[in-house]
C-alpha cells in the first residue's frame, strides 16, 4: 500500500471514529441548523457551539453530499447525514430550500439565520474573500478560476456561485447577488414565521448578539460573545 492510500484511509478512519462518537452524543437531541448564507458570520456561529460543546457535523462531507446531490434536488443523502451530529452549517444548508426539508424531516429542529448589516456589505465580504482565495492577482474570479479551484474538488466553487443565479459571463454581478441574498432572507422568515421559538435571526457583530443565541438555545455560557472567525 502506498503511503498517499495509507494516508487517505487513515484520514477516513478518522472521519469515521469522529462521526460516530458525534452521532451518539446527539441522539434524542434538538438539532440546530444554521441557514445564514455564507459569509455571515456561520463559520463563528460554528465555533460557538463547539466552544459549547455541541456535536457539529463535518463540513467536507456535507461540501460533498452538495456537490453530488444538492443540484439535483436530492435532498435524501443529506437528510441522512443530519443524523451524524447536532448542529450544521455552510452549504447545503445555507442553500434555497435546504432549510425547508430539514424542517419537515426532523421536526422540532430549530433554525438560525445569520445575517450582515445589508446586502451590500455582504457582496463585498464574498467577493473580498473569493478573490483571496480563488482569484489571480487578488481580483474577483472569473468562470474559469472557479471551475479550476480545487477546493473540494474541480467544479465546486463554481456551483457555489451560481446558486446565486448569475450568469457565465458575469458570475459576481452585483445586483443579481444582492437580490438573492435579500430574496433569500426574506423567503426564510416568512417560511417561519408565527414560529418564534422555531428561528432565530442573528446578526454576529452587533451588540447583545451572543446573548441572544445562548437564550435561544437555553442554556448558560461562560463567554461573553462569538469568536471572530473568517473576517472579511
Amino acid at each position: 500500500m502506498s503511503h498517499a492510500v495509507f494516508s487517505k484511509l487513515k484520514r477516513k478512519l478518522k472521519m469515521l471514529l469522529v462521526e460516530f462518537k458525534s452521532k451518539k452524543k446527539s441522539k434524542g437531541k434538538t438539532k440546530y441548523f444554521c441557514v445564514g448564507r455564507n459569509k455571515t458570520g456561520t463559520t463563528s456561529l460554528k465555533a460557538a457551539f463547539e466552544a459549547l460543546q455541541y456535536p457539529v457535523g463535518q463540513q467536507r462531507r456535507a461540501e460533498i453530499l452538495t456537490m453530488e446531490h444538492y443540484f439535483d434536488g436530492n435532498f435524501v443523502p443529506i437528510i441522512k447525514y443530519c443524523k451524524s451530529a447536532q448542529v450544521f452549517q455552510d452549504v447545503p444548508f445555507s442553500y434555497p430550500e435546504t432549510y425547508k426539508q430539514l424542517d419537515q424531516a426532523y421536526p422540532g429542529s430549530k433554525f438560525i439565520l445569520t445575517v450582515r448589516d445589508n446586502s451590500e456589505q455582504w457582496y463585498r465580504s464574498i467577493t473580498r474573500f473569493h478573490a483571496k482565495r480563488f482569484g489571480k492577482e487578488g481580483r474577483i474570479p472569473t468562470v474559469e478560476d472557479l471551475k479550476a479551484a480545487q477546493y473540494v474538488q474541480p467544479g465546486f466553487m463554481h456551483n457555489v456561485i451560481r446558486v446565486h443565479g448569475t450568469t457565465e459571463e458575469d458570475p459576481y454581478n452585483k445586483d443579481v447577488m444582492t437580490a438573492h441574498y435579500e430574496r433569500y432572507n426574506r423567503e426564510v422568515m416568512e417560511y417561519f414565521k408565527g414560529r418564534p421559538s422555531d428561528l432565530l435571526v442573528i446578526n454576529i457583530a452587533e451588540q447583545g448578539a451572543y446573548q441572544k443565541f445562548v437564550e435561544f438555545l437555553g442554556v448558560d455560557s461562560p463567554y461573553d460573545d462569538f469568536p471572530w472567525e473568517n473576517k472579511t
